[in-house]
């Protein structure tokens, strides 16, 4: 790389991404940008968010204009200080173009693999990133996957910290206590990268997920750096049951929308290729009866079967919030113990760590340090 050059390039957000749409810049050249800095907009066929700077400096050129669909690793823009040359630029990206090729599926570099490890009895999919300090467990919620995390793991890991994520569907029939007993059980295999044989970690659970890393709290606390509960199960027993049950029952297009709808604060952000992966998930054999024995135990009769809002501040603990949640009311987040960092994010609906990506990253940053 040209010394004082960096490139902005098309991120990898989930496993099966192949490209983006450049939805408009968010700076203009010339601007000076920190780490963290929305640059700009991208569009794919799950989610839409921001790219964020990884370095100081001026943007100094715009390479893929507004309407652009570009392969992930393409070429967006150009940060470099005032320092560098128009000309050391224009060569830079000429060559950029010249040798760029898209990775194929199997390339190393088109993102993390996904790896099983069986706990209980059960295949576990999950993904790591990063390598060295306190592991990060990201804990995806009901009928949810890593996907759910593509905004979350899609940040360079910068202190060197592993995220691994399990996948959808994988943990039924999801006993909350049997789930939590098996994570942090201290018989394990070393050659996991899982919670089996993690001796701490910081756990991000998201919804049901929640609710699984306040009963790894309540088991083994000493083996738990941290918690952030995103949306969270067992703070409360109110939670909106006819989504569960519009979800395990959906079993076509029209019929599961109005239910993934409710996830968001934005409808518009419920693609047609979204609703087709979840179709597709649940004509799985299997996963609608595995659902039923998730929804039996986690809510039977439409209300949460475990409130563990008194394991909430037994470790240091970030709880976030969409004002707008629709599925757990976020009035759940209010009188929690002393010690508890709260923040409801206004104008946000259950899946706040897609649609308020920045900021929720920015505070689980802070929180594990």
């Amino acid at each position: 790389m040209s010394e004082g050059i960096r490139p902005i390039c098309m991120p990898k957000w989930g496993l099966s991404m192949k490209e983006g749409k450049v939805a408009g810049w968010l700076v203009g050249e010339g601007d000076s940008l920190t780490p963290g800095d929305e640059v700009i907009d991208i569009e794919t066929e799950k989610i839409s968010s921001a790219v964020e700077a990884a370095d100081a400096g001026v943007l100094r050129r715009c390479v893929a204009q507004e309407g652009d669909v570009l392969p992930v690793g393409g070429l967006l823009g150009i940060v470099a200080d005032e320092s560098v040359a128009d000309a050391d630029i224009d060569a830079f990206v000429t060559d950029f173009q010249a040798n760029f090729v898209p990775p194929e599926d199997d390339d190393e570099d088109s993102g993390p693999a996904t790896e099983t490890v069986e706990i209980d009895g059960r295949q576990i999919r999950y993904l790591t990133r990063g390598e060295g300090g306190t592991p990060v467990i990201l804990i995806h919620g009901f009928g949810g996957d890593l996907n759910n995390w593509c905004s979350t793991t899609r940040r360079s890991p910068r202190r060197g910290r592993s995220t691994p994520s399990t996948c959808r569907g994988t943990a039924a029939p999801a006993r909350m206590r049997a789930t939590a007993r098996s994570a942090s059980s201290p018989e394990s295999s070393p050659a996991s990268p899982m919670p089996l044989g993690i001796e701490k970690a910081h756990l991000v659970g998201h919804s049901m997920g929640g609710a699984i890393a306040l009963a790894m709290a309540r088991s083994a606390p000493a083996r738990v750096a941290s918690i952030t509960l995103i949306g969270s199960a067992g703070l409360g027993s109110e939670i909106d049951g006819d989504y569960l049950e519009g979800f395990i029952s959906a079993e076509r297009r029209k019929g599961l929308k109005p239910h993934v709808e409710k996830l968001f604060s934005d409808p518009a952000l419920v693609t047609r290729q979204l609703i087709n992966d979840l179709l597709a998930f649940k004509r799985i054999d299997g996963v609608t009866a595995a659902l039923g024995t998730i929804r039996d135990a986690f809510a039977p009769g439409g209300a949460q079967a475990e409130v563990m809002r008194d394991v909430a501040g037994s470790v240091p603990t970030l709880v976030l919030w969409g004002a707008g949640d629709q599925i757990i009311p976020a009035s759940h987040a209010e009188g929690l113990p002393d010690g508890v960092d709260c923040t409801v994010l206004d104008g946000q609906g259950h899946m706040v760590q897609m649609e308020a990506a920045t900021e929720v990253n920015r505070l689980i940053d802070k929180h594990v340090g």
